[in-house]
């Protein structure tokens, strides 16, 4: 069965520290780029950091020098380093191999998993 498994999140106190982790099951992943995404309570979901087959990453602009997104391709798993956590990261992040149709259309190669809950409070 194909499927994601994120974990790695909790409660951290502003300036604080994560390693979230995301192990996904299949064929794809040596061939996908690989995104950590976030949803916090009444928004919708953002994609907050993406990695590509051959490594290179790309961040949204709030998490840039906070965050750094990696992979490792031989234990099928994506890796988000998040420091200096602020209270505005606290969502559930979730991980998802993203590619475009040839229509241009984004869709996903996985079925999104239950993610995992980052909590910023003092």
């Amino acid at each position: 069965q194909v499927q994601l498994v994120e974990s790695g999140g909790g409660l951290v106190q502003p300036g604080g520290s994560l390693r979230l982790v995301c192990v996904a099951s299949g064929t794809v992943f040596s061939i996908s780029a690989f995104g950590w995404y976030r949803q916090a309570a009444g928004k919708q979901r953002e994609l907050v950091a993406l990695i590509t087959v051959h490594g290179n990453t790309n961040y949204t602009d709030s998490v840039k020098g906070r965050f750094t997104i990696s992979r490792d391709n031989a234990k099928n798993t994506v890796y988000l380093e998040m420091n200096s956590l602020k209270p505005e990261d606290t969502a559930v992040y979730y991980c998802n191999a993203p590619y475009h149709t040839i229509a241009g259309t984004l869709q996903f190669f996985y079925s999104w998993g239950q993610g995992t809950q980052v909590t910023v409070s003092s």
